[in-house]
């Protein structure tokens, strides 16, 4: 099984990564610039299929280009990648679906928070690195998303109105 760890923590470290920065920017910026709920969903089922192939081929072609990897390796970070861009994605439609935009979107950036916060916590401690560098880099790097795809979504919205 140890030869199967290094494609899964890749499929999985860019799936969740991406799927959490993308879908955030995405539903914020469609939020800020049409706050239409249709609109909002139809670009988090848009980025859970579209772009969660995309990743995955990026990733397959990425691992393929080192030539370290067996075949079998570079389908299971392929997949890993498929699988959790998609998972992770698609649960921003929840609070979308159940919930005013507004409260979807504090939700929803909650929820990108918490779970990179998370996932760079392990990181960290699985690379003997200080959480608090791996964690409050990561995180910014989020803030900074939530801050553009924000100020983006209201520039276009006044561009075309």
């Amino acid at each position: 099984m140890t030869k199967y760890k290094h494609p899964i923590k890749v499929g999985l470290s860019f799936g969740l990564t991406s799927g959490i920065i993308t879908t955030l920017g995405l539903i914020i910026g469609l939020y800020a610039g049409t706050d239409s709920k249709l609109a909002i969903l139809g670009g988090i089922f848009t980025i859970a299929v579209a772009d969660a192939f995309s990743d995955a081929l990026g990733i397959h072609v990425s691992e393929e280009s080192e030539n370290k990897h067996t075949p079998k390796q570079i389908w299971i970070a392929t997949l890993t990648t498929w699988i959790s861009k998609f998972v992770f994605a698609l649960s921003f439609a929840i609070p979308v679906i159940i919930l005013p935009n507004l409260t979807a979107i504090v939700i929803s950036s909650i929820w990108s928070i918490t779970l990179l916060g998370i996932f760079s916590f392990v990181i960290a401690k699985t690379e003997k690195e200080k959480p608090w560098k791996v964690i409050s880099e990561h995180l910014f790097i989020a803030i900074l998303v939530i801050v553009i795809t924000f100020f983006t979504g209201k520039a276009v919205a006044s561009i075309f109105k």
